[in-house]
């Protein structure tokens, strides 16, 4: 298959459904999956207004539903409100987000893990230039 838009989104289904195979049965949808994610990369405590512009941008979602999977993540003990306008992650935030991350780390060396690192930095600058102008689409009315 050649590159372009349907090479992309199949790449990104392939992608989703192993995600999605990773996170059957943890209790953790791919929206708080990216939250949780970005919380403990993070370093484990953020603020809740950054924690919720990083996840939107990287997910092209709403802030108002990005804060609606804190709220989730929150209700089920994976994150924590600290009161002071910072999420944290719980030790069983993290020790879910380890689990999965080690699920996902022999899975991702199989896809990519053998290609060379020139292969790897070219396709990282066409996929940047891709979502950018992307981004720039989504931007506008």
């Amino acid at each position: 298959m050649t590159f372009g838009s349907a090479l992309i989104g199949q790449t990104e289904k392939a992608l989703n459904a192993i995600l999605e195979r990773q996170l059957a049965g943890t209790g953790i949808t791919e929206p708080q999956w990216v939250t949780l994610t970005l919380t403990v990369t993070g370093g484990g405590t953020i603020d809740r207004a950054d924690l919720i512009h990083r996840v939107s941008r990287a997910t092209q979602i709403s802030e108002a539903s990005v804060a609606q999977r804190i709220t989730e993540l929150t209700a089920t003990g994976i994150l924590r409100d600290s009161g002071d306008g910072h999420v944290q992650v719980t030790d069983e935030g993290h020790r879910r987000w380890t689990q999965i991350r080690a699920g996902i780390a022999p899975i991702t060396q199989h896809l990519w893990g053998d290609l060379s690192s020139d292969d790897l930095a070219i396709a990282g600058r066409v996929l940047n230039t891709v979502l950018n102008r992307a981004k720039a689409v989504l931007a506008t009315p």
